[in-house]
């Protein structure tokens, strides 16, 4: 689980792609290890709550028990700089295998040989890809044809609701397409004074997972052309995105009201979250809210549903915005075989991904898991797992420079929502033009 802010992994991500340029890693070194020898493997994540280290160490656990020849250290709470920093330094105090939240890092994981190259572990092990993952999770775990990562475990995206408040203002059902959803989100807000007593939903994009690209998801756009160029003034996807995003900032009640209240709302990973409080009767968000909401003990009836989607494609309803965790073999590694069997084991094996799924409350990885009879979670978690198995859902694509791009997209943004950018068109090749200059500098 990711739990940090968009903003805080984006900015993060922007600031690797520094760091990464440095690097010189080559993938495929050590691989001649015997995987049957007694050896000790690193393992990284970044997993720092105690019921989190608690549910990483059962699975190293249950991996050692069928793997008797290998030990598993495993270190929490790592960054991706921590990460990026040790494997350009190399040397015995370096990782292993490594996992990340950051999906947008893969691109430079890839390009800069940090993390070592998997084809030829897949292929020996004959891991056919496509039958055991979903296409978004291999389209975030590659770049440019070089596979150095695998999905461990995932996030998906949807929309939790106030079952009560809906009661409340006659709404029978979750809204499946956006012209719906502003129609319930004004029927559920109720203005006090210059404020609110209750929002219908906060459309900001400081709105806690309200990103530009958590939202255009459900328009299924493409960021990059075929020449591998920023593609956001030419997709009609973005400018739909913000367009809607800005005429529902205005129907609920202005920019500067709307952030006037957002200033009142508690810490997004805390009890007081807006949505456990009843501030705001609609969240976007990931599985992980499910749990946080029921430890929250929060007074009203959670709905969970896919988020809406565009009224002209009301047919594709159920998608959503796909990320994750994802994790690869450190390319310093002289223990290159020996890992490979540990990656192995937390991404393919279904029972160890079902397992790792039911404790840390997120969304299976494979096929198989998503299907299995195994999963123990809560029955409304089932609305994640179809989110993950619909084949429109989708995710941001890797780049040269990491999530610079989404940095750049996310701050223009902030720019337009508040006014202070009036032409949209313009504002968007504006943006392309940047995006398109840092991704040649990054090359």
């Amino acid at each position: 689980m990711n739990r940090r802010t968009v903003l805080t992994s984006l900015a993060s991500a922007a600031a690797i792609a520094l760091l990464t340029s440095a690097c010189t890693g080559s993938a495929g070194a050590g691989a001649s290890d015997d995987p049957n020898a007694e050896v000790t493997l690193t393992f990284w994540h970044g997993w720092s709550a105690p019921n989190e280290v608690k549910a990483v160490n059962a699975t190293i656990e249950r991996f050692e028990d069928a793997h008797p020849n290998i030990t598993v250290k495993a270190v929490p709470n790592i960054t991706d700089d921590k990460i990026q920093q040790a494997l350009r330094a190399g040397g015995s105090n370096a990782p292993d295998v490594v996992s990340s939240f950051t999906t947008d890092n893969v691109g430079k994981f890839c390009s800069s040989g940090a993390f070592a190259d998997l084809k030829p572990f897949i292929d020996k092990s004959r891991i056919d890809l496509e039958k055991t993952f979903p296409k978004p999770r291999l389209d975030y775990t590659r770049f440019e044809g070089k596979r150095c990562a695998l999905p461990l475990l995932g996030d998906a995206y949807g929309l939790y609701y106030n079952k009560d408040a809906f009661k409340e203002a006659g709404i029978a059902a979750p809204p499946k397409t956006w012209s719906e959803f502003d129609e319930v989100a004004q029927k559920l807000t109720k203005p006090k004074g210059d404020s609110y007593e209750r929002l219908g939903f906060m459309p900001t994009f400081h709105g806690y997972e309200s990103t530009p690209g958590h939202l255009v998801a459900q328009w299924s756009p493409a960021y990059f052309d075929e020449h591998g160029r920023s593609n956001i003034a030419k997709d009609p996807a973005f400018a739909a995105m913000f367009t809607w995003q800005k005429n529902l900032i205005g129907k609920l009640g202005g920019f500067g009201k709307l952030e006037k209240y957002r200033h009142t709302f508690g810490d997004e990973w805390g009890a007081k979250h807006p949505f456990h409080t009843g501030q705001v009767a609609m969240q976007l968000d990931g599985e992980w809210r499910l749990g946080m909401a029921t430890d929250a003990k929060v007074p009203f009836e959670v709905g969970v549903a896919p988020l809406p989607v565009p009224d002209d494609q009301a047919a594709d309803y159920g998608k959503g915005y796909l990320s994750g965790t994802i994790v690869g073999i450190a390319s310093t590694s002289a223990k290159q075989n020996a890992a490979w069997e540990l990656v192995k084991y937390l991404t393919t094996d279904t029972d160890a991904v079902v397992n790792f799924a039911n404790e840390l409350r997120n969304v299976p990885s494979t096929h198989a898991a998503l299907a299995s009879p195994k999963l123990k979670l809560d029955p409304r978690f089932r609305t994640f797992l179809d989110i993950a198995r619909h084949p429109k859902s989708n995710t941001t694509p890797a780049s040269v420079n990491g999530g610079a791009y989404q940095v750049t997209l996310q701050e223009f943004g902030y720019l337009y929502e508040a006014g202070k950018v009036a032409d949209l068109k313009a504002g968007l090749e504006k943006t392309a033009a940047q995006i398109d200059t840092d991704l040649e500098k990054a090359k």
